[in-house]
C-alpha cells in the first residue's frame, strides 16, 4: 500500500524536505497521522506532519542549512516547524511517554517506531509512510480501520484514555468523521467508564473538539453516543437542546445543505441565557458569544412564508449570519414540509446585501434640524419610511422624506 500518488506527497516542498532529511538519515524520518490517514480514506489533507529518529536541534540543524525556516513550536514535546516554499511541516522526534496524568504526558525521545505509535490514541492515527510513499503499520490494525472507516484505540483503551482523559472527547469527533459504522463498543465502554475525566479538562480544549466534531458532515451517531453515556451533559450541560440539534443535523445531511458548526451549537442551546451561560464557562470568543444569542434572539418572527420585502427587512435588522442561523433554526423545527421556501430563504441570506441608508447626519441638518439628539431622531424615521418602502435606491425620494420629517418636528 502507498500513497505516493498523492498530490502533497508530489509536491515540490514536500519533495525538497524530504530528500535533506533522507540525506541525513535515510529511512528515518516518516509521515503520520492526519495526511495518511485522510488520504487513504479520500479525504483532504490540511496539515502534513512528520515523525522522525532525528533530535529537534538536528533537524533544526537539518533545515536551516538546506535554506528552510525551523520554528521551534512545541520543543517541549520535540516539535519543530520546518518551512518550505511557504509550506509548514511539522516535525516530532519519536516519542515514549514516561508518565501521565489525564492531561499531559511527560516524553522522552526514542528510535522506536513501534514505542511511537504505541503512546497514540487510534490505529488509524497510527500509520506511517516513508519516503517512497510506502505505508507501515506498527499497530497492525490501522489499515484495516482506515479501510473499514473504524475508530479503535491502540491496546486497551482504558489505559489510552487514562493517559489522556481528552481522548474521550477525541474518540467521539473522529467517529463524527470517519466512522462507517456504529461506534467501536469496546472504545465506547471505557468512554463509559472514565467519563467524569472530561470534568478535568481545560475549557478551551473542550470547546476547539466541540467544534470540530460539529464540523463534521453527519457526526450524529457521534453527538447521540455522547449524551448515551452522559459525556455530553459533563462537558456541554448547557447544550440541552438534542431534538432541535437531531432535526438540524438530519436536515442537512438529507438535503446536502452547506453546514456551520456555530449553528448546530446554537440549535443545541434551548435560550440566549443558556448560549451566554456557555460562552462565559468556555471562554468563548465575543465573536462567537454574540453569534450565537443573535442566533437564539426572537425579536423578528422567522416563517417559511415570508415575503421577499419581509425577508429583506430581517435581514437588514438582524444582519445575513444571524437572519440564515435563525432560519436553520426555524427550518429544523417545522421540519421537511414546505422545502423550496425555506431553501429560499437560505439563498436570500447569502445573495442579498442590505444597502445602507443613503443620507447623512450632514444632509440632516443642511436640511435645518439643529445638531444634537434631533438629528438622530430624524434619521431614524427616515429611515423608519425607508425600510418599510423596502429600501429604494433613489437618493431624491430620501430627501423629500427628509423634508417632510424635519418640517415636521420644526
Amino acid at each position: 500500500m502507498s500513497i505516493a500518488h498523492a498530490a502533497w506527497f508530489k509536491a515540490p516542498q514536500t519533495q525538497k524536505l524530504l530528500a535533506v532529511l533522507e540525506e541525513a538519515r535515510p529511512d528515518g524520518a516518516r509521515f503520520v497521522g492526519g495526511c495518511v490517514r485522510n488520504t487513504l480514506m479520500g479525504h483532504e489533507v490540511d496539515d502534513i506532519d512528520i515523525a522522525t529518529q532525528l533530535t529537534p536541534d538536528r533537524v533544526t540543524e537539518i533545515a536551516q542549512a538546506a535554506g528552510f525556516a525551523a520554528h521551534p513550536t512545541g520543543i517541549e514535546h520535540g516539535t519543530v516547524t520546518v518551512v518550505v516554499n511557504h509550506h509548514p511541516f511539522e516535525i516530532t522526534t519519536l516519542r515514549r511517554d514516561v508518565s501521565t496524568d489525564g492531561r499531559r504526558a511527560t516524553v522522552a525521545f526514542t528510535e522506536s517506531w513501534e514505542e511511537d505509535a504505541a503512546r497514540r490514541d487510534f490505529r488509524l492515527n497510527a500509520l506511517y509512510a516513508d519516503a517512497s510513499g510506502q505505508i507501515h503499520d506498527p499497530t497492525g490494525g490501522g489499515l484495516d480501520d482506515a479501510r473499514a472507516g473504524r475508530v479503535i484505540f491502540i491496546g486497551d483503551a482504558h489505559t489510552r484514555l487514562r493517559e489522556d482523559y481528552l481522548r474521550i472527547l477525541r474518540f467521539f469527533r473522529f467517529n463524527a468523521w470517519y466512522a462507517k459504522g456504529p461506534l467501536d463498543p469496546a472504545g465506547l465502554h471505557a468512554c463509559a467508564d472514565l467519563a467524569a475525566g472530561v470534568e478535568t479538562l481545560s475549557v478551551e480544549r473542550i470547546w476547539k473538539e466541540t467544534k470540530k466534531l460539529l464540523s463534521a458532515f453527519n457526526p450524529r451517531a457521534a453527538w447521540e453516543g455522547m449524551e448515551a453515556i452522559e459525556v455530553r451533559a459533563r462537558a456541554l450541560p448547557e447544550m440541552t437542546e438534542r431534538n432541535r440539534l437531531a432535526a438540524l443535523m438530519a436536515l442537512e445531511a438529507d438535503l446536502m445543505l452547506p453546514l456551520d458548526p456555530m449553528t448546530r451549537v446554537a440549535a443545541a442551546l434551548p435560550d440566549q441565557l443558556s448560549a451566554a451561560a456557555l460562552a462565559r464557562r468556555l471562554k468563548l470568543s465575543n465573536e462567537e458569544r454574540d453569534r450565537l444569542t443573535s442566533a437564539l434572539g426572537a425579536e423578528v418572527r422567522i416563517t417559511s412564508y415570508m415575503s421577499l420585502k419581509e425577508m429583506r427587512r430581517a435581514i437588514y435588522t438582524l444582519g445575513n449570519e444571524a437572519f440564515r442561523d435563525r432560519v436553520m433554526l426555524a427550518w429544523a423545527e417545522a421540519g421537511l414540509a414546505k422545502t423550496q421556501q425555506w431553501r429560499a430563504l437560505v439563498a436570500h441570506a447569502q445573495m442579498w446585501t442590505p444597502p445602507k441608508l443613503p443620507l447623512t447626519g450632514e444632509e440632516v441638518m443642511a436640511a435645518g434640524v439643529p445638531a444634537g439628539p434631533k438629528v438622530g431622531a430624524v434619521l431614524r424615521e427616515v429611515e423608519a419610511w425607508w425600510i418599510d418602502a423596502d429600501f429604494p435606491d433613489d437618493k431624491l425620494s430620501v430627501i423629500e422624506r427628509l423634508k417632510a420629517v424635519a418640517q415636521g418636528m420644526a
